[in-house]
């Protein structure tokens, strides 16, 4: 490719020279918010063959589970955080039973919660501001008591009054806490204000900053990066954006974006994606759309005369660029339909050993357009049917080729 065609617009360093962001890690909590999407329940299997893929592509920490839930719930988080060699993460209210069974499931990691917004203190937890505060330092120190990695999340920080947002955060960081997690927890938070949020908390405690954001207007994806942008270390994310309601940031969506966008070697073997996300699907149940980003059917698919034979040129004239299918694991498809042109005929049938003149060519564009307009899914078997009734000549073979 020669200079001047490749990414014209911006390659991913200039966004990367503005932003800063030298380092960058990933939380993923497929396996326990991810799991709490309604009609979503992983087997005991089935949690410890996700987690030894992420744990394999190197996702720097895995939230296994919530261990104080129930006896299998436990032996889970137990036998992950026993497996695998990332940081592996149970999670806890401010509740002495559930502190205490996360260390004793041999966690690295405890991600300690409470509700900060007064509408959850008041009509979910039926608790007081300063009652909140005192346990959430009591249960962190116990946790940093153990010698054991501790995160405070206080929950719907969102909608949490200022300044006993950082009342919370002054006080748990004074008792320990390692992390800071700052949660978007029903979803209401946009990029600009999360970038202002992750600066206010950061003003507030010397602890690492961690992002959640939920997906109920769409945005968890882009408040992640916000919230990256502003400062956040880390970004908590779930495979396949499933997790509560209408889910969290997506692990491959964000991940993707500091990588490809920004510049940043995450360290995590995103060539495993498509493998992870399949693999999630179906245990989960929870079907991907075929316009999902990074991994979705179509990321890398192309029917449109104009965009394929683009593609067929430069891959870089209508797909990212910065990032490739064999980047994530993918194939590039090349799909037949109502908008085909030549160009992706013409592709096709060289890769089922024709050798088609150009008026064949059109011939069978016309009859494909057609067939997909009237008949619908245009297959190889179609296009081979099509181009034998239009006469189309198979390549010949010469001397000393197979």
């Amino acid at each position: 490719m020669s200079p001047g065609r490749g990414v014209e617009f911006f390659d991913g360093n200039e966004v990367a020279t503005v932003a800063e962001i030298d380092d960058v890690q990933f939380f993923d909590t497929t396996l326990r918010d991810g799991e709490q999407a309604a009609r979503i329940s992983f087997t005991y299997e089935e949690k410890r063959e996700i987690a030894a893929v992420l744990d394999e592509m190197g996702v720097h920490v895995i939230e296994a589970g919530f261990p104080v839930s129930s006896d299998e719930e436990f032996e889970a988080v137990r036998d992950i955080a026993d497996a695998c060699e990332t940081t592996v993460c149970g999670l806890a209210r401010i509740v002495d039973a559930d502190v205490e069974a996360a260390l004793d499931s041999g966690v690295d990691m405890v991600h300690v919660f409470a509700s900060t917004s007064d509408v959850q203190i008041e009509d979910s937890m039926h608790s007081t501001r300063e009652a909140v505060k005192r346990k959430s330092v009591e249960c962190v120190e116990r946790v940093t008591d153990a010698g054991v990695e501790c995160m405070f999340s206080p929950m719907d920080a969102t909608r949490t009054d200022a300044d006993y947002l950082a009342e919370v955060v002054e006080a748990t960081t004074e008792a320990g806490a390692d992390w800071i997690n700052i949660p978007d927890t029903v979803g209401v938070c946009t990029p600009d204000r999360m970038g202002d949020l992750v600066e206010f908390v950061g003003e507030h405690t010397d602890a690492e900053l961690d992002v959640h954001c939920h997906d109920d207007f769409g945005m968890a994806t882009a408040n992640s990066v916000a919230g990256i942008e502003a400062g956040a270390s880390q970004a908590q994310v779930s495979v396949n954006g499933i997790g509560e309601r209408a889910g969290n940031a997506a692990t491959e969506e964000v991940v993707m974006a500091i990588e490809s966008i920004y510049g940043v070697d995450t360290g995590i073997d995103t060539t495993r994606f498509v493998e992870l996300s399949s693999l999630v699907e179906e245990r989960s149940g929870v079907t991907m759309p075929a316009n999902k980003p990074v991994v979705g059917e179509n990321a890398f698919s192309h029917e449109s005369g104009i965009h394929a034979a683009g593609v067929i040129e430069n891959a870089a004239t209508f797909e990212p660029g910065v990032m490739t299918p064999e980047m994530v694991g993918a194939e590039r498809d090349f799909v037949l339909g109502k908008h085909t042109g030549t160009h992706n005929v013409r592709k096709h049938l060289q890769e089922a050993s024709y050798d088609p003149t150009d008026e064949q060519v059109r011939a069978v564009t016309a009859r494909v357009k057609s067939y997909a307009a009237t008949e619908g899914e245009v297959t190889a078997e179609v296009v081979e049917r099509i181009a034998r009734d239009v006469g189309a000549d198979r390549e010949r073979v010469t001397e000393g080729r197979a």
